[in-house]
């Protein structure tokens, strides 16, 4: 399983939400996926699984074959947590 954190230039705050990502997937325990970053304009065409992005970036994603989460606040490990939760259909 591959999942996507995608801002505008795959450069800055895609950096930040991989790591939360990574911290998310940690706390659930799930293993085996890949998590990378990239830039809006490429992520859909990167063949993930799931993408994590900002609300202001989702709308541009809409036609992915991946699940498009949208994370308002990347340091909230609650909200991070949660809707990769969601988006894995973990119980």
């Amino acid at each position: 399983m591959k999942i996507l954190a995608v801002c505008g230039m795959g450069l800055g705050s895609s950096l930040m939400l991989r790591m939360q990502v990574e911290s998310a997937l940690k706390e659930l325990g799930v293993t085996g996926v890949s998590v990378e970053v990239a830039d809006v304009g490429t992520a859909g065409g990167a063949g993930a699984d799931i993408i994590v992005t900002s609300p202001q970036f989702a709308p541009m994603l809409t036609n992915a074959a991946a699940k498009v989460v949208a994370i308002q606040n990347y340091m909230d490990k609650k909200e991070v947590t949660q809707k990769i939760k969601t988006a894995l259909d973990l119980p």
